[in-house]
């Protein structure tokens, strides 16, 4: 008889699962740790290579109060141009012509008028003799007509005397008459092709004047162009044998600088007002100067406005062309006021976070967990920092030393130095 199952049957034997449950433990620990592992490394790989950035300081000045008394401010903004030549041409021939000499040479001095070159003169000289016989010739034949009219005159006078006393004919005196008309007309016709010999001469004489290559102005060559024996005109021939060119003549009392300035601060600038020019070449001479005017019109690409400078007084060592560094500067209040002082914030970041990209300068400023590649426009360099005239906020962080693979909007790590 089978036996009747009772509630002690229901219970779990826990005895198979106790044997076991070491393994799985450990199991579940190794998981853990792989897990934990596959993370460490991931983050690691992210880590590696990630560039470090550093805070823009912002640095404030004050300024004002002490009256003008012919004293300047501090510096409101700074651009960066070049010396140029308002007086500059390249001189060149106004016919085609053989070079025969050339009487200037780079950094000579030359006058108003004076001569650069000769060019060959052979035909230039036979047409003006051409057109002077040419000339005489002419001359020659209203002598002729002037000598022939008077006959004429006395044979139209004879025949209206003869014709009055019923001796001679109407046909007689008509055609007296005709031969005095023909004459007068041959005198007149004459006279005009003396003026038309008269220009033509001209004409040669000008082009026999145009193989002497003068100087447009008083300036400076700097640079020669041509050789004797060379092709000179005044446009290009083709194929590259020909020249363009005698010299370049500079007025050297025409330097001046210009320089461009971002359009978000060209409020900053107004005619007269004083800068300080520092050139490349002589980074510790201070050339005073003032703003000529801002030239009404922006440049679309660069978003910047062109700025002309006069230097207050020249100098041998400025040259056309020549980089300068310009401080724009400001006005202090007039004498008997007090004016108040005010700070300003100049924008410095180390210089090796800069970098030069398609001939501009670029920064990798940090947004959260990425970098926006930004242009900036350059300031003073001084003491491994370097001011930032546009592109960059006060506060804003930028890579230090940003690698060739940076681009913008890729993830960094911020790293403190």
């Amino acid at each position: 008889m089978a036996q009747t199952p009772s509630i002690d049957d229901l219970r779990i034997d826990r005895s198979e699962a106790t044997e076991g449950s070491g393994t799985g433990r450990w199991i579940v620990g190794i998981l853990i740790v792989l897990a934990l592992l596959a993370v460490g490394g991931w983050w690691l790989r992210g880590a590696l290579g990630v560039p470090s950035v550093a805070v823009v300081e912002a640095r404030g000045v004050a300024q004002g109060g002490e009256g003008s008394s012919g004293r300047l401010g501090s510096s409101v903004l700074d651009a960066s141009g070049y010396v140029v030549a308002r007086r500059r041409a390249t001189v060149s021939s106004k016919i085609t012509a053989k070079v025969v000499e050339v009487r200037v040479e780079e950094g000579m001095r030359v006058q108003e008028g004076q001569i650069l070159a000769v060019l060959d003169d052979s035909t230039p000289l036979r047409q003006q003799a051409l057109a002077a016989a040419e000339v005489a010739a002419a001359r020659a034949a209203v002598q002729e007509a002037r000598a022939l009219l008077p006959e004429a005159e006395l044979n139209l006078e004879r025949a209206r005397r003869l014709e009055a006393s019923d001796v001679g004919t109407q046909a007689a005196l008509d055609s007296a008459q005709a031969q005095v008309d023909a004459l007068q007309a041959g005198v007149e016709s004459a006279t005009e092709q003396v003026t038309v010999a008269q220009r033509r001469l001209a004409l040669r004489q000008q082009e026999l004047a145009d193989t002497r290559v003068l100087a447009p102005f008083d300036g400076v060559a700097i640079s020669k162009d041509a050789q004797p024996g060379e092709m000179v005109s005044p446009v290009s021939a083709g194929g590259g044998f020909t020249r363009t060119g005698i010299s370049t003549i500079v007025d050297m009392d025409s330097l001046e600088i210009e320089v461009d300035v971002n359009e978000a601060y060209i409020g900053r600038v107004f005619e007269g007002q004083p800068v300080q020019a520092t050139l490349d070449a002589y980074p510790d001479w201070k050339i005073p100067g003032s703003v000529i005017i801002a030239v009404p019109t922006a440049d679309r690409q660069k978003a910047t406005v062109k700025v002309r400078i006069r230097f207050q007084e020249l100098d041998p060592r400025i040259l056309p062309d020549m980089g300068v560094k310009v401080a724009f500067l400001e006005q202090e209040a007039p004498d008997g006021t007090e004016a108040a002082p005010r700070a300003r914030t100049e924008v410095r970041i180390p210089t090796s976070a800069v970098r030069q990209e398609g001939g501009e300068a670029v920064v990798y400023v940090l947004q959260g967990k990425t970098v926006e590649r930004r242009a900036v426009t350059l300031g003073r360099e001084e003491a491994g920092d370097v001011a930032v005239a546009s592109g960059l906020e006060a506060g804003e962080r930028v890579v230090v030393e940003p690698p060739a693979g940076l681009a913008d909007g890729d993830k960094v790590k911020v790293i403190t130095p």
